[in-house]
């Protein structure tokens, strides 16, 4: 792999280039002119946020790896920076980059409610469990001043519309304790935290712009005592850097409160790949190739790379001597990912002797810990119940 060099480390960054999406037929490199002096630092990025004039608000997926078909997210793009997010490739599709665009080029959905609001009133819509915060978290900063994530609160109150919530913004979401505690009073909600370490030096890194992990512990707690189901997810898992942590971390959210927890697996689809691999490199250099290769067995990668070798070969062969002028295009860098495998059910979890150690270091603690219940999730459809709309006509019942 040709590795290239980071542009510039910024604090509060996650990312440190932006590469081009995989739908860019072009690749930009930066050079060094003489214009700018020597030592001279980079200018910081500015986040920049638009609205999204998205027509629906509600996703179905059939992901049988989910627990859930239905998610709402409030935004797009993520400013809290994680470097492994898995929605970074998303921003591809609007024409910016994966990278340092993803924690700076931002769309909020500025008619969410009304949209949450239009489709719980739809004729056919069954009422079934929500998760809110999916793709990108629904408590990042921009929260403070937009509130888009509260007015869906609002909507799923007044609706009785059970949600899911998963996110890293505990500062935030105290803000929001209470609608959520009204909900929980109605089994309506059941919120998870995700915490990756407890080591605030890799948390400044690898999600600078998230709640510490002492501060989503509290949260935690404060959640606990409003009566609101929570759970702490351990997401995502990375071999050498946190997952010597696992017993600690999932020790700390039983005192806190915590009623269960789970795990993810680092996973590196599409883009993530390379901005992964220059995070590592630039912050743990002296771990990063057995951190890559733990991920390379954990995923199958390198037996797709050996499997996929001799057919990719034969076929640039057979290209060649059918058309000798004709320049054989430069591979594309998404394809033959030795880092993950979208396979169902392996994806999250991954395959090999450090999956299964893992696995079995998971579920023996959970078990010491009382960790393993399986019922916070298990919210009530039964109350759902949209309130009359202006206009409507009463009922003579």
């Amino acid at each position: 792999m040709s590795f290239r060099k980071p542009e510039a480390v910024h604090k509060g960054r996650g990312a440190t280039f932006n590469p081009e999406g995989r739908f860019e037929t072009l690749t930009r490199y930066r050079t060094d002119d003489g214009w700018v002096p020597d030592g001279e630092p980079a200018r910081a990025p500015q986040t920049v946020v638009r609205p999204d004039a998205a027509r629906s608000l509600i996703t179905r997926n059939d992901s049988p790896d989910l627990s859930f078909a239905l998610s709402v997210n409030p935004y797009r793009g993520c400013e809290h920076g994680c470097i492994y997010c898995f929605a970074r490739p998303s921003h591809a599709y609007l024409n910016l980059s994966p990278g340092l665009d993803f924690e700076t080029q931002l769309f909020y959905k500025p008619d969410a409610a009304a949209l949450f609001e239009r489709e719980l009133r739809k004729p056919g819509y069954r009422c079934e469990v929500i998760v809110l915060g999916v793709n990108t978290d629904a408590w990042q900063p921009i929260e403070r001043e937009l509130k888009v994530t509260r007015s869906l609160l609002e909507v799923a109150l007044r609706f009785r519309q059970p949600l899911g919530v998963i996110t890293k913004g505990a500062t935030l979401m105290e803000r929001d304790l209470d609608l959520l505690a009204a909900l929980a009073r109605e089994r309506l909600v059941s919120v998870t935290l995700s915490i990756t370490s407890l080591n605030d030096e890799i948390k400044r890194t690898l999600e600078p712009r998230t709640a510490s992990p002492a501060a989503r512990l509290r949260l935690v707690r404060k959640l606990a005592d409003a009566g609101v189901p929570v759970g702490v997810n351990v997401a995502p898992v990375i071999p050498v850097i946190t997952d010597p942590e696992l017993e600690r971390i999932l020790e700390a959210a039983r005192d806190a409160g915590a009623q269960d927890a789970s795990y993810v697996m680092l996973r590196l689809p599409w883009e993530v790949k390379d901005l992964f691999e220059h995070w590592l490199r630039e912050h743990h250099p002296l771990k990063a190739d057995h951190v890559l290769s733990l991920l390379k067995q954990m995923h199958g990668g390198e037996a797709q790379h050996r499997a996929a070798a001799p057919a990719a070969a034969a076929d640039e062969d057979a290209t060649q001597e059918a058309q000798p002028e004709t320049p054989t295009p430069a591979p594309s860098p998404f394809r033959g990912n030795p880092y993950y495998s979208a396979e169902w059910g392996v994806r999250g979890r991954g395959r090999g002797p450090f999956a299964q150690m893992f696995e079995q270091r998971f579920r023996l603690a959970c078990r010491r810990l009382g960790l393993d219940r399986t019922d916070r999730m298990a919210l009530d459809t039964t109350r759902f119940a949209p309130p009359p709309a202006a206009g409507d006509q009463f009922s003579l019942i």
